[in-house]
């Protein structure tokens, strides 16, 4: 008899979101699917996502047109169809918003990533897609750069339900979660029902292994490749814990009484990189209840098919974690650079996507004025 792990998953507090959307999923019922199948109760974007979906899929041609036909400018063109996928996914999404008592079936879409180092511009971004999409259930997503931590809490103080995005280091995740709770003592400050606040803190996974082993092959010691595959585990892990002592301080009970909403942890980046892994390392060892786990389908497939779960493996395990950072720095990793390179790159990667978004959509508009 099958074990149905994406259900155990689900039921050892492990929120199941997939990490992609698309008009074609949208259309098709393979979302739909996913939800009913596949206890998937969320969906994540970011512009990677949306450079392959208006890539290689004819959905949106008849939306295109429409936008040619009326002359509409190639950011405004961009601004309708991506917030058009993430309005249809809120509503397919709704019925799960609902029945989670509005923690799960949440949708994000992130600020223009060329904004990463602006604050005003973010905020407001943010406060505009919030307007757009005009949805209860959506996040807006903003990265945990130093410009948009301060972006973080103005956003929420106005009532807007965050995803924070982009975060590495442990270090900057704690600055994530004061920011997270300044804004909802603004908000809360401001007249907003703080119960109807949510958040989650995005920390990536699968990339910090892809920069640590690089690094540790690079050393090729002994002592240094018996490393490989242990730090983006124990960073999490950390951050875990870090999550745990910040959720616990009078200064969030305060906000907790009137109903305040934890920031979850949510990890993100859990598609494994290097193929001697197991395709399922990042679920299976961060298995925590209060937790998100957002996935590619090849991942969330292989969790299915794959998965041994062995219970919460997060819980308790800080000590552990942190030897293998200490280890880590033994052996010569310089870890601060490479959280300072993880986050360049992350930015980096996503406004190379988002310049990738453009240059398809305008080629469409005028291949439709064309025709």
């Amino acid at each position: 008899m099958m074990t149905d792990n994406l259900a155990q998953l689900s039921e050892l507090g492990v929120s199941i979101w997939l990490d992609d959307v698309s008009r074609h999923r949208l259309n098709s019922g393979n979302l739909a699917g996913l939800v009913r199948d596949k206890h998937v109760v969320g969906v994540t974007s970011n512009p990677t996502i949306f450079a392959k979906a208006l890539s290689d899929a004819a959905d949106y041609d008849e939306q295109v047109r429409e936008l040619a036909a009326r002359g509409a400018s190639l950011s405004a063109a961009v601004k309708e169809i991506t917030t058009t996928d993430i309005r249809n996914a809120c509503d397919l999404f709704r019925d799960v918003y609902e029945r989670s008592g509005h923690v799960d079936g949440r949708v994000s879409i992130e600020v223009d990533p060329r904004l990463a180092h602006e604050t005003d511009k973010t905020v407001a971004e943010a406060l505009d897609l919030w307007k757009t999409v005009d949805r209860p259930n959506l996040l807006v997503k903003i990265p945990a750069t130093e410009a948009g931590l301060p972006a973080i809490t103005r956003t929420l103080a106005e009532g807007v339900s965050v995803n924070v995005t982009l975060i590495f280091s442990v270090e900057r995740y704690r600055a994530v979660m004061d920011a997270f709770i300044a804004g909802v003592e603004q908000a809360q400050a401001n007249g907003h029902n703080v119960a109807e606040l949510h958040s989650v803190a995005s920390f990536f996974v699968s990339r910090v292994d892809t920069e640590v082993d690089k690094r540790l092959e690079a050393i090729g010691t002994d002592a240094a490749k018996s490393l490989r595959g242990k730090a983006a585990v124990a960073n999490a892990v950390l951050a875990y814990a870090a999550f745990e002592e910040a959720f616990s301080t009078e200064r969030w009970r305060t906000l907790a009484a009137p109903g305040a909403n934890a920031q979850r942890p949510l990890w993100a980046s859990t598609g494994v990189k290097n193929p001697d892994y197991s395709p399922t390392l990042y679920v299976d060892e961060l298995v925590v209840a209060n937790t998100v786990n957002t996935m590619p389908e090849a991942t969330l497939d292989a969790v299915a098919e794959k998965s041994q779960l062995r219970g919460d493996t997060v819980t308790g395990k800080a000590g552990e974690a942190q030897e293998v950072f200490d280890a880590l720095e033994r052996v010569g990793i310089d870890i601060p650079d490479v959280f300072v390179t993880l986050e360049d790159e992350g930015v980096e990667k996503f406004e190379k996507s988002w310049e990738e978004l453009l240059s398809s959509v305008d080629g469409q508009l005028k291949a439709a004025k064309e025709s």
